[in-house]
C-alpha cells in the first residue's frame, strides 16, 4: 500500500515494540489501514527485540514466555507456529560468594546461610508477622512484612537498589505488590523442603506462582522472532512500519483526525494522518508533544525513569553455568544480573566451544556507566566477572555493548498520582488516543500484559468505545470491562454478543478473568 500525503489512515501507532505491534497485527489481519512508526533504523520488538552481532544474539533482559491468558498464548502461536522450544528455568541468587537456587531449597540455603544467620531469618520472618507495619508505604515496608527484615536485608535490598538506583524506603510498595504478590515465604520453604527431600512430584515442583515458573517456551532465535514475524504480517496486509521514525509531535484537527510528525533518520520529516492513535511512547514524551500541550504535561515530565545496558561477553569455554540468569546481591560489583544465552536457547550462541553470557548494569541514561565506552564496560565485565569468581578474564575473547533506555518506569512515591492526572485528561479530552503497553501506560508489566492492553485497545477501536478499560489489565493478565456493574449490562444489552468458536472455548478456560463482551465487528466502509 502506498499511502498519499493526504490520506488518512484508519490508525497510527507509535512504537514498534510488543504492544505496537500487537495492535498492528490484529488491526491489520482485520483490514485496517495502519501506519507504525518506530525510532530504532534495524531492530522491532523495543526492550524484547534480540540484537545479532557476529552471529550471536542478545535477549535484552530476558523474556519468558509464558502467560495465564489463553487469548495471549494462542496469538503467540499465530504469530510463530513453528519456533518455539520448550526450555527448563533455572535461576540462583549470588550472595556473599555463594549461590543459592531460586525457588529456594531450605537444606541448601540453611547450609549457605549457616544456622545463627538461618535462625536469625526465621526470628526476624516470625517478628514481621507478629507485629507488622501497619502503615505500609514504601517496597521496605511492604517487604518487611512479608518476609521480616533480615531475609529482606539480604535478598531484596542489595539487588532492588541496584535496579532502581534508589532506596527501598522510597520506592512505591506498589511495585512489590505487583512483582512479587503471591509469592509466600511459608509456601517457599515448604516446597524447598519438600524439594530437598524430593518429594515433590507435581508439575513446577507444586509451585503456581508465576515468578517460579520452571518450564517456559521460548522462540529459538530469541523473543525478536516474534516481533519479525508480526511486522512482516503487517508488511504484507499492505500496512507500513517505517524504521528510524521518531515521534516529533502529535494534533488533532478540526474534523477530530490527527496529524503525527516523525523526525526520520536522515533528518527530514513524515507526517501520518490517522483517525485513531495508538501510543506505546513513554507517557512522558507524549504529553510533551501533544499540540496544544495538555495540562497533565507538568505531572508527566515528573516520571521517572530506569536504563540499564547489556554488556554480552564471548568466552572460551563449552559453558559456564546452566542458569537462564544469575541475580548478583553482592555491593561489591555494579552488575545487578547475568544472562546466559544459550541457557535461553542453544541457537543463540553460534559456536558450541563459546560461552556467550550478558551482564546487565542498571543505569540513568547519561551517568557514568551508560557515558562509558564500549571498550570500558567490557573490560569492568571481565574485571567483575573475576570478582564473582566465575571466568578468568583470559578466555574472553570478545564483547558487545547493548543499550537500553527507559527500561523501567519507576514507582516513586508521586508516579501514581501524576499517571493518573495524565490518563484522567488525556482519556476523557482525547476519546481516539490510546495509551498502552509498559512505557505507554507507566507500568510495570510483562510482555504479555503489554500484549493484552492492545489487544483490548483493538477492541475499543472496532466497537468505538472504550468498552474495555486497559488499566485493570493487572501482573496476572486478568481484565475488566469498563464501569461498573450497572453500565456493563447496558453495554451487554446495546452490543450484540456474537462469540466465535475460539471465543468460546477461551471463555471455557480455566482464567481467573470475568466473562468478556465481544462486540459485533463493524463493517468496513470501502
Amino acid at each position: 500500500m502506498h499511502r498519499g500525503q493526504n490520506d488518512i489512515a484508519d490508525v497510527a501507532i507509535i512504537g514498534a515494540g510488543p504492544a505496537g505491534l500487537t495492535a498492528a497485527y490484529l488491526l491489520s489481519k482485520k483490514g485496517y489501514d495502519v501506519t507504525v512508526i518506530e525510532k530504532d533504523e534495524r531492530y522491532v520488538g523495543g526492550i524484547s527485540r534480540t540484537v545479532e552481532v557476529d552471529g550471536y544474539r542478545f535477549d535484552i533482559g530476558g523474556h519468558r514466555f509464558f502467560s495465564k491468558s489463553k487469548e495471549v498464548v494462542d496469538l503467540w502461536n499465530e504469530i510463530l507456529p513453528d519456533d518455539f522450544i520448550q526450555r527448563p528455568r533455572m535461576s540462583r541468587i549470588y550472595y556473599e560468594g555463594k549461590f543459592y537456587s531460586y525457588p529456594l531449597r531450605a537444606f541448601e540455603a540453611l547450609f549457605n546461610l549457616g544456622i545463627v544467620r538461618s535462625t536469625l531469618c526465621m526470628a526476624s520472618y516470625v517478628k514481621a508477622k507478629a507485629f507488622p507495619n501497619k502503615q505500609v508505604r514504601s517496597f521496605e515496608d511492604w517487604t518487611t512484612n512479608q518476609f521480616g527484615w533480615k531475609l529482606y536485608s539480604i535478598f531484596f535490598k542489595t539487588y532492588t537498589e541496584k535496579v532502581w538506583g534508589m532506596p527501598c524506603n522510597e520506592m512505591s510498595s506498589d511495585w512489590a505488590a505487583q512483582r512479587i504478590k503471591g509469592l509466600s515465604l511459608g509456601a517457599a520453604v515448604l516446597d524447598g523442603l519438600k524439594r530437598s527431600l524430593g518429594l515433590n512430584k507435581q508439575p513446577n515442583d507444586g509451585m503456581e506462582t508465576k515468578t517460579l515458573l520452571e518450564t517456559f517456551r521460548y522462540p529459538r532465535l530469541g523473543p525478536g522472532m516474534m516481533w519479525d514475524a508480526a511486522r512482516d504480517f503487517v508488511v504484507a496486509k499492505g500496512n507500513q512500519v517505517l524504521m528510524g521514525h521518531s515521534f516529533k509531535q502529535l494534533a488533532q484537527d478540526g474534523d477530530g483526525n490527527w496529524r503525527m510528525t516523525a523526525t526520520k533518520a536522515d533528518g527530514g520529516e513524515a507526517v501520518i494522518r490517522a483517525r485513531h492513535v495508538i501510543s506505546s511512547a513513554p507517557m512522558r514524551e507524549l504529553a510533551a508533544r501533544i499540540h496544544p500541550l495538555p495540562a497533565c504535561s507538568l505531572q508527566a515530565d515528573n516520571l521517572r525513569y530506569r536504563d540499564f545496558l547489556t554488556v554480552a561477553v564471548m568466552i572460551k569455554s563449552d559453558d559456564l553455568f546452566p542458569d537462564n540468569w544469575i541475580y548478583i546481591h553482592d555491593s561489591k560489583v555494579k552488575v545487578g544480573r547475568i544472562q546466559n544465552f544459550r541457557s535461553w536457547s542453544p541457537e543463540m550462541v553460534p559456536d558450541p566451544s563459546v560461552a556467550c553470557v550478558g551482564l546487565e548494569y542498571f543505569c540513568f541514561e547519561g551517568d557514568g556507566l551508560w557515558s562509558s565506552s564500549d571498550a570500558d564496560l567490557v573490560e569492568l565485565a571481565k574485571k567483575e566477572l573475576a570478582i564473582l569468581g566465575l571466568v578468568d578474564p583470559k578466555d574472553v575473547i570478545g564483547g558487545a555493548v547493548v543499550r537500553q533506555e527507559k527500561a523501567y518506569p519507576v514507582y516513586d512515591d508521586a508516579y501514581a498520582a501524576n499517571v493518573e492526572a495524565m490518563r484522567h485528561e488525556l482519556e476523557s479530552r482525547y476519546p481516539t488516543l490510546h495509551m498502552v503497553g509498559r512505557n505507554g501506560m507507566h507500568r510495570y508489566n510483562n510482555q504479555d500484559h503489554a500484549m493484552m492492553t492492545a489487544m483490548l485497545t483493538v477492541e475499543n477501536i472496532e466497537a468505538n468505545a472504550r468498552i474495555y478499560n486497559i488499566w485493570n489489565v493487572n501482573e496476572d493478565a486478568e481484565y475488566h470491562e469498563a464501569g461498573d456493574e450497572g453500565e456493563q449490562e447496558a453495554i451487554a444489552a446495546a452490543v450484540k454478543v456474537a462469540l466465535t468458536e475460539d471465543q468460546a472455548v477461551a471463555l471455557a478456560s480455566e482464567r481467573d478473568v470475568p466473562a468478556r463482551i465481544a462486540p459485533e465487528r463493524p463493517r468496513k466502509v470501502a
